[in-house]
Order: C-alpha cells, then sequence, then structure tokens
C-alpha cells in the first residue's frame, strides 16, 4: 500500500510517499515555512512524487495531521488531504500532531509510556498520554498548566513536547514540537479509515473572533 503522507499542523510544510508493504520511504520533503502552507504544500507533494518516480494515481491512502496546531495550517492540511482522496477515490485517515510526536518519543525510549505535552501559551497545554505500545491512555485535551502539571508528577513515563520544561524544571535540550513526516505515514498505514474522514482537531477556538459590536443583523 501506497501512503501519501502531508503534514501542515506547524511551522513545517512536509510530504512523504511510504510503501507500506516493503515498509520504505519512497520520498520525503519538509521546508520550515511558518505561514503559507496553503501556496506550499502542491509544491512539496510534486518534489515527493518526482523523488519517488510515481504518479498521484499510484497512491491508496492519504494520512495528515489533524492537529492540535496552527488553526489554518491544519485546514489547509485536511483540505487538501480530503480533496486528494476524493479525487483518487482512495481513504483518508487523520493522525493527530500528539499521537505522532509521542511515537517519536517512544522509538527513543522503548517501553516506556509518553506524555505529550504542547504549550498552547495562554496557561494551557495540550495534553495526552500513551502507553508504552503507542495506545492512547486519555483523551487529547487541553488544560491549564497548573493541572497539568499534577498529571505530570503523578506519571510514570516520558514527557516530550514543547510544554516539558513546564513540567520538568530540570528539563534540558531541545522540546519543539517537531516530528519526521516519516511517522505520519507510518501511522496513516496502520490506521483505520473506516473511522471515517479526516477532521480538525480544534482543543480550543480561534483567537480570532468576530466582534458582535460590528455584526450586520441578517433580515
Amino acid at each position: 500500500m501506497i501512503i501519501l503522507a502531508l503534514d501542515t499542523a506547524g511551522v513545517d510544510c512536509a510530504a512523504a510517499l511510504y510503501d507500506s508493504g516493503r515498509n520504505t520511504m519512497l520520498g520525503e520533503a519538509s521546508d520550515m515555512i511558518g505561514k503559507g502552507h496553503a501556496e506550499h504544500l502542491m509544491g512539496i507533494v510534486d518534489r515527493v512524487m518526482d523523488q519517488a518516480g510515481l504518479a498521484l494515481s499510484a497512491v491508496d491512502r492519504i494520512a495528515v495531521t489533524i492537529g492540535p496546531g496552527s488553526f489554518t495550517g491544519i485546514r489547509v492540511g485536511v483540505a487538501a488531504a480530503r480533496g486528494f482522496a476524493l479525487s483518487l477515490g482512495v481513504p483518508a485517515v487523520g493522525i493527530t500532531t500528539l499521537a505522532v510526536m509521542a511515537e517519536a518519543q517512544r522509538q527513543k525510549t522503548l517501553g516506556r509510556p509518553v506524555l505529550t505535552a504542547m504549550d498552547a501559551k495562554r496557561n494551557e497545554i495540550y495534553l495526552q498520554a500513551f502507553n508504552a505500545d503507542g495506545e492512547p491512555l486519555d483523551e487529547a485535551r487541553a488544560v491549564t498548566v497548573e493541572e497539568a502539571q499534577t498529571v505530570a508528577a503523578a506519571f510514570d513515563g516520558e514527557i516530550t513536547g514543547s510544554a516539558t520544561p513546564l513540567l520538568k524544571p530540570d528539563a534540558t535540550g531541545d522540546h519543539a514540537n517537531h516530528f519526521p513526516i516519516s511517522l505520519v505515514a507510518r501511522l496513516g498505514a496502520a490506521a483505520d479509515p473506516s473511522a471515517g474522514k479526516p477532521k480538525p482537531l480544534y482543543l480550543r477556538g480561534p483567537d480570532a473572533k468576530p466582534q458582535a459590536g460590528f455584526a450586520i443583523a441578517r433580515v
């Protein structure tokens, strides 16, 4: 099975092509762009397909990161994944950024549970725990820093993500919300497409909201 993986949930704009039958990455590309995923993504996909020497018609499944992350970036990736799936007549699956980050940490510390903690700013942390096999132990959620600290204090395992220094004052090294796009492809190969079409995972509302005082009355 050939999986096309997409990630626009964070500062990276990335794509990968994975052959699950041969357990081989056929191509991957990632640019750290911050913004402008909509304008950049198709070029990234073209680069990956050129590396693999394949046409889009060879793709059997689409995998995409669904968040949490950039509100606009998530929408771009999910819309692209669903568009590819519709035009190619193949299933699309959504993979959370929390799950991918947990898998990246799990591969470094096999046999250990992982608590993924992303700094959501405004005194909030996106949090989810996974067991040693990578299965979720609870639901992804936004909690206060204080609540996350309580969870972390009782957690017997590894902690990963940008909020790690908030939960482990002695933490050292780089804790950016970053992961290889190849992991999205591999998790996408194992995902169940019967779960439905991918949709954005927003753990809180958008920062930009309409101002009620300036709303135009509907008639």
